[in-house]
């Protein structure tokens, strides 16, 4: 339809023909002259080395050629080596610079004995050595700084107060069912951690430190604070425990009457009052302990290492005397301690859930145990598998602890609740179970108070490490910066986090309060279970992508093992319960909501980054090399930000160029290239080409443009157009549409160079296929908030594929143009021929669902509206006429100027002859931007942007006289886009 449309343009006295007219384009800029290369320099002569005897059998005075010892001087006289101008040593602070770090340490090696030092010679030693023992001094290994720290973590007071009663309700074989689900969960994220803790050098900040930088910094923060608070809470049931076995150990430390309950044992050979201590009592002895242990975490980092050892050693002995109890238990007094015995395995092995009150003890009203909420409660049992990931900075070798030490310890806890179930559920009656919360203190060989004291000292030495790993673990989240509202919390490296500490202890404060171990205990596995999960994810996603940076030195891990892992995390969580659930979810989300939105930026090569590479690059090999249907088209700006220098150097782009590379793009998405050339060498222009472009990419970002920012070096403006339009882009994702600016200072003398580049920039877009949009009047358009009225007005001269169409629809797509109407002008030649255009651009515009306006001008109805307006004495065509003068005066100036330098310059006469101009189609030229103008001038005096095709540079002509051409052609119009299509359609009529 198109063409039959546009058919009726070529006849010879039709406005626009000669526009119509597509011409080989030809290349007339002529580059500066550069000046003749320098020969390469010759390398001097060397001679060559011969490490052999001569032939002749002559030698020099030490018995060897004169080419060796020639050989061996230069080799003894230095190390450096030229050909890298740098000591080829590496030393310790090119190591650290390789990972982006200050200059210290890089990681441990594995065997340090492969190093040897010379203390005689310390002048040969690169340093590395003696620093490295230097800072492994007061540094833990596997034992003492993962397995023990994780042990004593995982083996906390639910085993000692809890694990009996839980073998009592849930039976042997239910409690067997909970132990294997919640240590294979935390096995399967053991296996996670220790392939992420492997594949590099490890910051503070523990499990946050490993999602962070593998899910991204919101990802990693919200999981962060959710673990931070984890680690707090965990604190407050680690000191209620205490605090209860102390007051079950000494009755009479209570300040407040104990709780009396009967326990309704029937079936029971024995029956009585059971006391348990008073919830105030819990909640006096549990803030005082909050605050001491407080101030000793107050004390530093180095106490808090001397004393913690001593907390392993009640765990350990406590541990035997349990097991040797079991082993010597003979009834005694209570017949219900029964000893082992097969008859009461076969009794406990069944279940018995049922309700019980606060205290844990059978009751007809209370809380109602099943095995979810049995899985709530024990699952703090078999957390404490990050200790040795948050002890990273104090161990020798991270890469070789953290996987041994953290599975070593869940298979040795693993073990020992496996072998618990069986021996506790043997050797005492349900009753017994249900009803001795310190069952374990009873059965205790010699004396019960052994336990009880390990029960105190293990319980509190757990409390201190969470209290002094959640500060450091906030600490660590604060120095990141990307949450600007943690910045009271930082703390450097060498200082203690006392804001962050102290901020724990009023969170750890308040969960003692409650006074519940029940009701905390889900609270603080839901953390967990969200931290652990996000741990299966990281590795998971590291593990798909297989970047290559990802090298783990631990191989025993498998993507199935991490996706696995991540959905046991949630599958548990909602068993235990979905209330929970649902609020953890909720509240990771809203800090993940919160941090996308208020927090900085970082970039920490995280595994997103790594998706989103590995899908644009699947998107690039779907996509292909082959053109795009029009219906899939979407138009990929090339801003051509600097050409005709008229802005200052510290201005990187025109300011609302980017406003206008938006209106291209439907309701700003999309993406756009700002592009710009330092003229100059490439050696010398190289680091001014970089700091431009990150002054155009912050532009960029000011302007809130989707786009990206390149700079070329180039020798001058044509060359470096060229390479930007065979360069840029990959695929079916290079630029197709360039935008520049209207040269409207290409008259003075300064700017002489304008209009052979400004011809050679159109003419390279023809050759590369490319579209072009020319803006005039760039000052005056409009900002986003600037709304305008009346018409956007489009001359459709030439078939461009539909590009005037579609730009025109994306213009009103902004809230700038949404009131304007479109208006589509096409011209005629015969009167006849009018309404028969008119329908078919109407249909054509119908089909492709765009509303316009349709108005067809006949030249013969032109022809005479001119007469009428020359027998009313309007001055437009005695302004056309001037301004016809104006041009042929200035071009016939600019010809002269030009012929008499071609003919001083005796050495270009070969080169250049002086061009002799064809008067008749310049005249012509002339007429048709003149009547084209006149049209424009008469039809859409108030159009907020009017819209041309671009007519291509005639060939055989001065570029000067394209540019006389374009400006009659724009002349008093403010705000204008010459469009020029290529060689596609990018609009099309079908489904």
């Amino acid at each position: 339809m198109e063409n039959g449309a546009h058919g009726s343009q070529n006849g010879g006295s039709a406005p626009g023909a000669a526009a119509a007219q597509e011409m080989t384009p030809v290349d007339l800029s002529s580059p500066p002259h550069s000046p003749p290369a320098q020969p390469p320099a010759l390398p001097r002569g060397l001679k060559p080395v011969n490490t052999r005897a001569p032939a002749n059998g002559h030698q020099g005075e030490n018995g060897y050629s004169p080419d060796a010892a020639i050989f061996d001087r230069i080799e003894g006289e230095k190390r450096k080596l030229s050909l890298y101008q740098t000591d080829p040593l590496v030393d310790v602070k090119g190591l650290k610079s390789m990972g982006g770090q200050q200059p210290g340490l890089p990681q441990s090696p594995r065997d340090v004995e492969e190093y040897s030092i010379d203390v005689d010679r310390p002048g040969e030693n690169p340093g590395y050595i003696s620093l490295f023992l230097e800072k492994q001094i007061g540094k833990m290994g596997t034992i003492m700084g993962v397995f023990l720290p994780c042990l004593q973590n995982i083996l906390g007071i639910i085993f000692y107060i809890r694990f009996t009663w839980i073998v009592g309700i849930a039976g042997i074989w239910n409690s067997l069912m909970l132990v294997c689900l919640c240590c294979l969960c935390t096995f399967l994220t053991g296996i996670s951690l220790s392939a992420i803790a492997t594949n590099g050098a490890m910051k503070g900040g523990g499990p946050y430190y490993l999602i962070g930088r593998a899910l991204g910094p919101e990802v990693g923060v919200s999981i962060g604070l959710c673990f931070f608070l984890g680690n707090a809470v965990a604190a407050s049931l680690y000191i209620l425990g205490a605090v209860e076995t102390f007051l079950d150990a000494i009755p009479g430390a209570g300040l407040f009457k104990s709780t009396v309950t009967i326990a309704p044992t029937p079936a029971s050979a024995v029956s009585g009052v059971l006391k348990s201590p008073n919830i105030h009592d819990l909640q006096v002895y549990g803030v005082i302990l909050t605050v001491v242990l407080c101030l000793i975490v107050f004390g530093g980092v180095k106490l808090i290492n001397k004393v913690s050892p001593v907390f392993l050693i009640p765990v350990i002995v406590s541990l035997f005397s349990i097991f040797i109890g079991i082993f010597t238990a003979r009834g005694g007094s209570d017949a219900r301690l029964t000893g082992l015995s097969l008859s009461t395995l076969k009794d406990n092995w069944g279940s018995s859930y049922q309700t019980t009150n606060d205290a844990g003890i059978p009751s007809p009203t209370g809380v109602y145990w099943n095995f979810e909420n049995l899985l709530g409660l024990f699952f703090p049992a078999v957390t404490g598998i990050m200790a040795g990931s948050n002890r990273s900075a104090s161990l020798k070798d991270t890469q070789r602890s953290i996987p041994k030490g953290t599975l070593s310890a869940i298979a040795v806890t693993t073990a020992l609740y496996l072998i618990s179930v069986i021996l506790f559920g043997s050797v005492a009656t349900r009753d017994l179970l249900l009803t001795d919360r310190m069952l374990t203190a009873t059965i205790a060989w010699p004396v019960a108070w052994v336990v009880q004291v390990g029960v105190i000292l293990s319980t509190l030495g757990a409390a201190l490490q969470s209290l002094t790993g959640a500060p450091r673990l906030l600490a660590a989240i604060a120095n990141d910066d990307v949450l600007p509202v943690l910045k009271y919390f930082k703390s450097s490296d060498d200082e203690e986090p006392h804001m962050a500490t102290l901020f724990t202890m009023l969170i750890c404060a308040g969960c003692v309060v409650l006074g519940n171990l029940d009701l905390i205990t889900p609270v603080i596995t839901m953390f967990f279970l969200l931290c652990y999960g996000g741990v299966n994810l990281s590795c998971l996603l590291l593990d798909l992508l297989d970047a290559p940076s990802w090298r783990p030195r631990f191989k025993f891990h498998h993507w199935s093992f991490s996706l696995f892992g991540a959905l046991l995390c949630i599958t548990i969580m909602f068993l235990i319960s979905w209330s929970f659930t649902v609020v953890s979810l909720a509240l990771a989300s809203l800090i993940y909501w919160y941090v996308s939105i208020r927090g900085k930026g970082s970039d920490w090569g995280d595994g997103f980054k790594s998706a989103y590479f590995q899908l644009a690059l699947r998107s690039l090999r779907s996509l292909g090399a082959t053109p795009v249907h029009p219906k899939n088209w979407y138009p990929i700006p090339l801003i051509f930000c600097k050409p005709w220098g008229i802005l200052p150097d510290d201005v990187p782009c025109h300011p609302k160029l980017a406003e206008f590379a938006n209106c291209m793009k439907k309701k700003g998405r999309g993406m756009s290239i700002f592009a710009s050339i330092v003229e100059g060498e490439y050696a010398d222009k190289a680091d001014e080409s970089r700091k431009a472009c990150r002054l155009l990419s912050t532009y960029i970002d000011y302007k809130q443009c989707e786009g990206v920012a390149e700079v070329i070096v180039a020798r001058n403006v044509v060359d470096g157009f060229r390479l930007i339009l065979q360069t840029m882009g990959l695929a079916n994702l290079k630029p197709n549409i360039v935008c520049m600016r209207y040269p409207e200072i290409w008259k003075e003398e300064k700017h002489s160079s304008i209009p052979n580049n400004f011809v050679s920039v159109i003419n390279d877009c023809s050759i590369s296929n490319k579209a072009v949009v020319i803006v005039k009047g760039l000052d005056e358009w409009p900002g986003e908030y600037q709304k305008q009225y009346g018409t956007i007005d489009l001359y459709w001269i030439v078939r461009d594929g539909g590009l005037m169409l579609l730009l025109s629809q994306l213009l009103r797509a902004r809230d700038c143009f949404d009131s304007c109407r479109i208006r589509v002008f096409c011209i005629a030649e015969e009167d006849a021929e009018a309404g028969e255009l008119k329908t078919d651009v109407k249909k054509f515009l119908y089909d492709l669902r765009m509303e316009a306006e349709v108005i067809v001008l006949s030249m013969k109805a032109w022809q005479a509206h001119q007469e009428e307006s020359e027998a009313k004495g309007e001055t437009g065509r005695i302004h056309a006429l001037e301004a016809f003068a104006k041009a042929r005066k200035s071009i016939a100036q600019r010809e002269a100027a030009v012929t008499k330098k071609s003919r001083k310059d005796t050495s270009k006469q070969a080169e250049a002859e002086p061009r002799m101009l064809d008067e008749h189609e310049v005249n012509k030229y002339l007429y048709t931007c003149l009547k084209l103008n006149l049209i424009i001038k008469r039809y859409s005096p108030l159009a907020a942007v009017v819209l041309v095709s671009l007519p291509p540079p005639p060939p055989q002509q001065p570029s000067f006289c394209y540019m006389e051409y374009i400006d009659c052609l724009v002349e008093g119009i403010p705000r204008l886009l010459m469009v020029r299509g290529y060689r596609r359609d990018v609009v099309t009529i079908f489904t």
